[in-house]
Protein backbone atom coordinates (compact mmCIF):
# COMPACT_ATOMS: atom_id res chain seq x y z
CA UNK A 1 0.00 0.00 0.00
CA UNK A 2 2.98 2.19 0.43
CA UNK A 3 3.18 4.04 -2.79
CA UNK A 4 3.44 7.72 -4.19
CA UNK A 5 0.62 8.74 -2.00
CA UNK A 6 2.23 7.15 1.07
CA UNK A 7 2.68 11.25 2.62
CA UNK A 8 -1.24 11.00 2.98
CA UNK A 9 -1.40 8.00 3.79
CA UNK A 10 0.64 8.42 6.45
CA UNK A 11 -0.77 11.69 7.77
CA UNK A 12 -4.17 10.60 7.22
CA UNK A 13 -4.45 7.47 9.53
CA UNK A 14 -2.40 6.88 12.81
CA UNK A 15 0.16 3.20 12.40
CA UNK A 16 -2.54 1.31 13.90
CA UNK A 17 -5.04 2.58 11.88
CA UNK A 18 -3.19 1.68 8.34
CA UNK A 19 -2.79 -2.27 9.83
CA UNK A 20 -6.41 -2.28 10.56
CA UNK A 21 -6.55 -0.92 6.56
CA UNK A 22 -4.13 -3.52 5.72
CA UNK A 23 -5.64 -6.31 7.16
CA UNK A 24 -8.86 -5.84 6.26
CA UNK A 25 -7.57 -6.15 2.71
CA UNK A 26 -5.43 -9.43 3.62
CA UNK A 27 -7.10 -12.63 1.47
CA UNK A 28 -4.13 -15.06 3.03
CA UNK A 29 -2.17 -15.40 6.05
CA UNK A 30 0.23 -12.71 5.78
CA UNK A 31 3.31 -12.50 7.56
CA UNK A 32 3.76 -9.61 9.96
CA UNK A 33 6.87 -7.86 8.15
CA UNK A 34 4.83 -7.90 4.95
CA UNK A 35 2.01 -5.80 6.66
CA UNK A 36 4.16 -3.35 7.91
CA UNK A 37 5.97 -3.01 4.79
CA UNK A 38 2.28 -2.27 3.30
CA UNK A 39 1.30 -0.25 6.65
CA UNK A 40 4.31 1.89 6.41
CA UNK A 41 5.44 1.71 9.77
CA UNK A 42 7.89 -0.98 12.04
CA UNK A 43 7.37 -4.80 12.68
CA UNK A 44 7.40 -3.95 16.85
CA UNK A 45 4.68 -1.26 15.99
CA UNK A 46 2.52 -3.87 13.34
CA UNK A 47 3.15 -6.37 15.42
CA UNK A 48 1.40 -4.60 18.21
CA UNK A 49 -1.41 -3.89 16.89
CA UNK A 50 -1.74 -7.57 15.42
CA UNK A 51 -1.57 -9.00 18.93
CA UNK A 52 -4.58 -6.56 19.31
CA UNK A 53 -6.60 -7.62 16.91
CA UNK A 54 -5.85 -11.16 18.32
CA UNK A 55 -6.99 -10.43 21.83
CA UNK A 56 -10.16 -8.93 19.92
CA UNK A 57 -10.73 -12.43 17.95
CA UNK A 58 -10.03 -9.96 14.57
CA UNK A 59 -7.51 -11.98 13.30
CA UNK A 60 -6.26 -15.59 13.50
CA UNK A 61 -1.97 -16.14 14.25
CA UNK A 62 -0.32 -18.94 12.36
CA UNK A 63 3.10 -19.60 10.91
CA UNK A 64 4.43 -19.01 7.47
CA UNK A 65 7.61 -21.17 6.70
CA UNK A 66 8.64 -20.62 10.56
CA UNK A 67 7.71 -17.23 10.24
CA UNK A 68 5.21 -15.16 12.34
CA UNK A 69 1.81 -14.80 10.08
CA UNK A 70 -1.82 -13.38 10.49
CA UNK A 71 -4.95 -13.66 8.84
CA UNK A 72 -9.26 -12.58 8.96
CA UNK A 73 -10.87 -14.66 11.68
CA UNK A 74 -13.20 -16.10 9.11
CA UNK A 75 -15.85 -16.52 12.18
CA UNK A 76 -15.66 -12.90 12.93
CA UNK A 77 -16.01 -12.01 9.18
CA UNK A 78 -19.03 -14.40 8.74
CA UNK A 79 -20.82 -13.22 11.96
CA UNK A 80 -20.08 -9.56 10.99
CA UNK A 81 -20.93 -10.20 7.18
CA UNK A 82 -24.41 -11.65 8.24
CA UNK A 83 -25.42 -8.91 11.02
CA UNK A 84 -24.10 -5.70 8.46
CA UNK A 85 -26.99 -7.83 6.60
CA UNK A 86 -29.94 -7.78 9.16
CA UNK A 87 -29.02 -4.16 10.26
CA UNK A 88 -28.98 -3.32 6.48
CA UNK A 89 -32.16 -4.72 5.19
CA UNK A 90 -35.76 -5.87 6.44
CA UNK A 91 -36.59 -9.33 6.86
CA UNK A 92 -38.71 -8.77 3.36
CA UNK A 93 -35.81 -7.19 1.83
CA UNK A 94 -33.32 -10.47 2.46
CA UNK A 95 -36.69 -12.65 1.25
CA UNK A 96 -36.79 -10.89 -1.84
CA UNK A 97 -32.90 -10.97 -2.59
CA UNK A 98 -32.87 -14.98 -1.60
CA UNK A 99 -35.54 -15.35 -4.02
CA UNK A 100 -33.15 -13.07 -7.16
CA UNK A 101 -30.29 -14.63 -6.06
CA UNK A 102 -31.78 -18.31 -6.50
CA UNK A 103 -33.51 -16.94 -9.75
CA UNK A 104 -29.27 -16.11 -10.71
CA UNK A 105 -28.18 -19.22 -10.14
CA UNK A 106 -31.10 -21.41 -11.56
CA UNK A 107 -30.74 -19.01 -14.91
CA UNK A 108 -26.86 -20.20 -14.63
CA UNK A 109 -27.92 -23.66 -14.58
CA UNK A 110 -30.61 -23.68 -17.33
CA UNK A 111 -28.09 -21.87 -19.37
CA UNK A 112 -25.53 -24.36 -19.22
CA UNK A 113 -27.51 -27.25 -18.95
CA UNK A 114 -26.07 -28.23 -15.22
CA UNK A 115 -27.76 -28.64 -11.99
CA UNK A 116 -25.02 -28.32 -9.67
CA UNK A 117 -22.05 -25.39 -10.01
CA UNK A 118 -19.55 -28.74 -9.42
CA UNK A 119 -21.01 -30.35 -12.59
CA UNK A 120 -19.99 -26.96 -14.33
CA UNK A 121 -16.33 -27.34 -13.24
CA UNK A 122 -15.66 -31.19 -14.15
CA UNK A 123 -17.17 -29.92 -17.58
CA UNK A 124 -13.98 -27.61 -18.28
CA UNK A 125 -11.83 -31.54 -18.18
CA UNK A 126 -14.06 -33.38 -19.69
CA UNK A 127 -15.00 -31.48 -23.04
CA UNK A 128 -12.49 -29.60 -25.18
CA UNK A 129 -13.16 -25.69 -25.19
CA UNK A 130 -11.13 -22.91 -26.90
CA UNK A 131 -9.50 -20.51 -25.23
CA UNK A 132 -12.40 -18.06 -24.95
CA UNK A 133 -14.68 -20.66 -24.29
CA UNK A 134 -12.60 -21.46 -21.09
CA UNK A 135 -12.59 -17.62 -19.95
CA UNK A 136 -16.34 -17.39 -20.44
CA UNK A 137 -16.63 -20.67 -18.06
CA UNK A 138 -14.26 -19.23 -15.02
CA UNK A 139 -16.02 -15.68 -15.53
CA UNK A 140 -19.24 -17.90 -14.94
CA UNK A 141 -17.88 -20.10 -11.71
CA UNK A 142 -16.54 -16.98 -10.46
CA UNK A 143 -19.78 -15.56 -10.86
CA UNK A 144 -21.79 -18.83 -9.38
CA UNK A 145 -19.38 -18.84 -6.77
CA UNK A 146 -19.98 -15.31 -5.56
CA UNK A 147 -24.12 -16.51 -5.88
CA UNK A 148 -23.11 -19.39 -3.45
CA UNK A 149 -21.84 -16.84 -1.10
CA UNK A 150 -24.57 -14.33 -1.06
CA UNK A 151 -27.15 -17.21 -0.69
CA UNK A 152 -25.18 -18.85 2.25
CA UNK A 153 -24.83 -15.14 3.97
CA UNK A 154 -28.70 -14.12 3.16
CA UNK A 155 -29.89 -17.88 4.48
CA UNK A 156 -27.50 -17.18 7.85
CA UNK A 157 -29.31 -13.95 7.99
CA UNK A 158 -33.00 -14.65 7.85
CA UNK A 159 -31.85 -17.61 9.90
CA UNK A 160 -30.60 -15.34 12.51
CA UNK A 161 -32.47 -12.64 12.03
CA UNK A 162 -35.10 -12.28 15.31
CA UNK A 163 -32.45 -13.25 17.33
CA UNK A 164 -30.27 -10.03 16.13
CA UNK A 165 -33.17 -8.08 15.89
CA UNK A 166 -34.21 -8.56 19.31
CA UNK A 167 -30.62 -8.46 21.32
CA UNK A 168 -29.98 -5.42 18.95
CA UNK A 169 -32.77 -3.48 20.53
CA UNK A 170 -32.50 -1.45 23.57
CA UNK A 171 -33.49 -3.42 26.62
CA UNK A 172 -36.40 -1.86 29.08
CA UNK A 173 -35.89 -4.27 31.66
CA UNK A 174 -33.08 -5.26 33.56
CA UNK A 175 -33.58 -9.06 33.06
CA UNK A 176 -31.97 -11.06 30.46
CA UNK A 177 -34.30 -12.77 28.19
CA UNK A 178 -31.75 -15.41 27.34
CA UNK A 179 -31.32 -18.30 29.32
Amino acid sequence: MADSNSGSWTESMSGRERVRRVVELLDEPTPVQEIADQADLSRATADDELQRLKSDDWVTETTIDGTKAYDLNPVRMLFDDVTDLIEAHSREELEHQLTELKEEQEELAAEYDVSLLDEFREQLADEEFSAADLRERRNVIATWDAINTELSLVKHALHLYDDVVELSSPRTDSHSTLA
